[in-house]
């Protein structure tokens, strides 16, 4: 199975311009922990709540930063074409939760392990690409 089964074609997006207050807003109006960057559709970044809450509010930064100042830069991209156990593995190797899915360097959806998870026979895949996540977190 392909990620283009099993991703969220519905992703909300910022500009590297745009405020970290907007990104915070943004995850709370859509219960999101983190938003991909982009400029013309090409994701150029990622903005998590552990970005915001780590490298703005631990540091005392003041709210008027941009979102391209603490996000993390080129991050890993799938394609809507690769296959869900790739894209699981991909995941627990680079410790991220979402992977932003391209098609021609444009934004096209977004795949959590969640996503994964919810397909039977991918569960115990998602199981331990969360489990190779939260050991090298530890």
């Amino acid at each position: 199975m392909n990620l283009q089964n099993v991703m969220s074609k519905d992703v909300i997006t910022l500009e590297r311009d745009d405020s970290i207050e907007r990104a915070a807003e943004l995850m709370k109006k859509h219960n999101i922990g983190s938003i991909p960057v982009c400029h013309n559709e090409e994701v150029i970044g990622i903005i998590t709540d552990r970005d915001i809450a780590l490298r703005s509010v631990a540091e005392k930064q003041n709210n008027n930063l941009k979102v391209s100042d603490i996000m993390s830069s080129n991050p890993v991209c799938g394609s809507k074409d690769m296959d869900i156990h790739e894209a699981s593995r991909l995941m627990s190797e680079r410790q991220i939760r979402r992977l932003p899915v391209t098609e021609n360097d444009k934004i096209v959806g977004i795949v959590a392990l969640g996503d994964i998870a919810i397909e039977p026979k991918h569960e115990d895949e998602a199981g331990c690409a969360l489990s190779g996540i939260s050991q090298q977190n530890s």
